[in-house]
């Protein structure tokens, strides 16, 4: 389905990507060198001091750094960035299972980057069963009076879902395919004509939180959620719609998520345009303060390369272009490539309000290396 985007770069693209993976390629070995199987999140003052693996072992985010190792044991070879991968996967990530009242929607993010990323590449078939074990709570998580997947466990939210969880839903995907059953992919796309229907609204942009009454599943609500305030655009939501979007048509064939990935990308690229690439955190904040988040950024150009490598040839150079200027505004502006200080991406936000903000924050490091590691045609496909 569509053409590597590794064959559609010009000279100077292709040594421009080039460039810059040597940067991270140096980056991300002495980060491995200082952090080990340890989990870091968000760096203060050059330096990752919390180890996430202590402080939260079941925390979202935490399947990234092991990301991180394996796209580069994927792009080098070398076992000194599978070995802490796997050790986190024993030694942290096996008490996270355990702890099943702790697991929610997130548990793509944590483990297609961990275990099943291991199975891909290695196949280590105790990796293999992790993946399995938790596609099937994600699975249960699956509320079919509403047709959605239940995003947190807090009481009060049972009929909540968020538009993250398209990123999660991967996981369901490839425990079909790994199977042969098919009850995991129907769950999954059940679930994102219910985030198509509800998440993403006519112009393109994207609610973050959607609400349904848990018993009926009609639909009652779209709150506020980690951008400015309810009915506002908060771009990370925005990139979680069109990479989310993109890969479910990757795995079902269905245009109606290429086309919803197809809009949610053009208002993107929109937005944008005005901020010279880096996103703002909200699309609909005030002009004052200007506070932007390049995690949207990192994560949106990842999910451009994956709709070039979908759509007719025609319309590969719109998408390919966009991603390559959001990924040149990133590492111009927005990225620290000195190996002896601990995070890339600077500009990061995790929210609107009482947030961290301008902070390294480690998921957008994934998504730039996979990006650049796309560009050059060595990235592993763990979604």
């Amino acid at each position: 389905m569509g053409a590597s985007i590794s064959d559609q770069l010009t000279p100077e693209d292709a040594r421009w990507a080039a460039e810059i993976a040597a940067k991270l390629e140096t980056k991300f070995a002495a980060e491995r060198d200082r952090e080990g199987s340890k989990i870091p999140y968000i760096a203060e003052s050059g330096r990752y001091e919390e180890d996430m693996a202590e402080t939260f072992p079941g925390w979202w985010t935490n399947g990234f750094w092991p990301g991180i190792l394996w796209q580069m044991f994927a792009a080098t070879g070398e076992e000194s960035y599978s070995e802490p991968a796997r050790r986190i996967e024993r030694t942290t990530l096996d008490g996270v299972i355990s702890a099943y009242e702790k697991l929610d929607h997130d548990v793509g993010f944590l483990w297609l980057l961990s275990a099943v990323a291991d199975w891909r590449l290695t196949h280590n078939e105790s990796s293999r069963v992790r993946g399995l074990h938790v596609a099937t709570v994600l699975a249960g998580r699956f509320n079919s009076a509403g047709r959605f997947i239940r995003a947190w466990n807090e009481l009060g939210r049972e009929g909540w879902a968020i538009v993250d969880s398209m990123m999660n839903i991967p996981l369901l995907f490839w425990a079909s395919e790994e199977t042969g059953d098919p009850r995991f992919a129907e769950i999954a796309r059940q679930h994102a004509d219910t985030m198509l229907a509800n998440v993403v609204r006519p112009d393109g942009s994207c609610n973050h939180i959607v609400c349904f009454d848990p018993l009926t599943g009609e639909f009652q609500e779209a709150p506020a959620g980690q951008g400015y305030a309810a009915g506002s655009s908060w771009s990370r939501g925005q990139s979680w719609g069109i990479f989310g979007f993109a890969r479910a048509y990757r795995h079902t064939g269905d245009e109606r998520y290429l086309d919803a990935a197809k809009r949610v990308a053009h208002y993107f690229c929109s937005q944008v345009a005005l901020t010279g690439g880096i996103a703002l955190i909200d699309f609909r904040q005030p002009a004052e303060p200007k506070l932007f988040d390049a995690i949207a950024s990192c994560v949106a150009a990842d999910g451009l390369i994956e709709l070039a490598e979908l759509v007719p040839e025609a319309e590969r150079g719109f998408y390919r272009s966009w991603a390559l200027l959001i990924l040149h505004a990133v590492t111009e502006k927005a990225c620290d490539f000195d190996p002896g200080h601990d995070g890339v991406v600077q500009l990061c936000s995790d929210k609107y309000h009482d947030g961290r903000i301008h902070v390294p924050i480690i998921y957008a490091d994934y998504f730039l290396l996979e990006s650049i590691l796309r560009l050059q045609g060595r990235a592993a496909d763990l979604w």
